[in-house]
C-alpha cells in the first residue's frame, strides 16, 4: 500500500512524456531516419502529418513576403473517366489501382504566397513537382499520366491560413513521353525514324499520320488544396487535395482521357 503513491507518480510522469512527445513524433522520425531505414519500404512516398488537435490559424501581414515550402502531395486514389454505357448517360470516373511503386508523391514543392485584396495567391516555383504514374483499370487497361503541380497558380479567399482555407487553380501537366522516346517501330520526335520501316506514310490516313508524326503534348489540370489542420506555432499545415488532368496521349497518337487524383496534403508557411 505504501508504494501506491510512488507508482501513481511514475505512471503520471510516463503519461506526460508520451503526450508531450506525440505532437512532434512525425518530425523527429523524418529528421533522424537514414537511407537504410527507408530504402524499399515506401516510407519516402509518405507525407508528414499533423495531429487532429492542430486546429489553429496563421494570420498574414501584407507587408511581409511569404512562401509555401516543403509541400507534399501523396496520391491515395486515382479515377479515370470512362466511356458511358449509352449516349444518354454521362461519362463517370472509375477507380483504378496505382501500379507505380513508391514514387507517386510530389515533394519539396515551393512557391510564393501573395496577399491581394481579400485573397491569397500561390504561385508554384519548383521542387519535385512531377511524377510519371500508371494506373490499372478494372478491364485490364493501363492508363499512364504525369502527375504534376508545375506552374500551379491557385487562389484562396481570406488573409490567413486556417482550417477553412481552400486553394483552387490550374497547372501544367507535361507529356508522359519525352522528345527522345522511341516507340516499338523506332519512331521519335527528335531521334529515330520518321516513319515505320516498310510502311509508306499516307497523307490522307489520319491514323498513320498521328503515329508517324510525334508531338510533345502538354495538358492543363485543375487542383484544389483543402487545408484541414494548421499548427500556428510551426507554420505547418495539412489537408487533402483533388486534381483533374489529362492522361498520356502517346506523343499525339491517341486522345487523352481525364484523370482524377485525390490524396493527402502537407506544407509549411515561412517568411521569404
Amino acid at each position: 500500500m505504501r508504494f501506491r503513491p510512488l507508482l501513481a507518480l511514475v505512471l503520471a510522469l510516463c503519461l506526460t512524456l508520451v503526450t508531450a512527445c506525440s505532437g512532434g513524433a512525425k518530425a523527429v522520425e523524418r529528421a533522424n531516419v537514414t537511407y537504410d531505414d527507408i530504402v524499399n519500404t515506401g516510407k519516402a512516398n509518405d507525407c508528414p502529418t499533423l495531429p487532429d488537435s492542430a486546429r489553429g490559424s496563421i494570420p498574414l501581414d501584407g507587408s511581409i513576403r511569404y512562401q509555401l515550402r516543403d509541400i507534399c502531395l501523396h496520391p491515395s486514389e486515382v479515377f479515370v473517366k470512362g466511356e458511358p454505357a449509352n449516349k444518354r448517360q454521362e461519362a463517370q470516373f472509375v477507380a483504378g489501382r496505382i501500379l507505380t511503386r513508391f514514387t507517386s508523391s510530389l515533394d519539396q514543392v515551393y512557391g510564393d504566397l501573395k496577399i491581394a485584396g481579400d485573397g491569397l495567391t500561390f504561385m508554384e516555383l519548383g521542387g519535385i513537382d512531377f511524377q510519371p504514374i500508371t494506373v490499372l483499370m478494372p478491364g485490364g487497361e493501363e492508363v499512364p499520366f504525369t502527375f504534376s503541380s508545375k506552374e500551379l497558380v491557385a487562389t484562396a479567399s481570406g488573409t490567413a491560413i486556417s482550417t477553412s482555407t481552400d486553394f483552387d487553380g490550374s497547372y501544367r501537366a507535361p507529356s508522359y513521353r519525352t522528345s527522345n522516346f522511341l516507340d516499338p517501330k523506332g519512331r521519335g520526335l527528335t531521334s529515330g525514324y520518321s516513319s515505320a520501316v516498310g510502311l509508306v506514310p499516307a497523307g490522307d490516313d489520319e491514323g498513320l499520320t498521328t503515329e508517324n508524326v510525334k508531338q510533345y503534348v502538354d495538358g492543363t489540370g485543375t487542383m484544389n488544396l483543402s487545408i484541414t489542420k494548421v499548427d500556428s506555432t510551426t507554420g505547418e499545415f495539412a489537408g487533402v487535395f483533388t486534381a483533374i488532368q489529362p492522361s498520356d496521349t502517346d506523343m499525339g497518337g491517341k486522345l487523352a482521357v481525364d484523370v482524377k487524383i485525390t490524396g493527402q496534403l502537407y506544407g509549411r508557411l515561412e517568411e521569404a
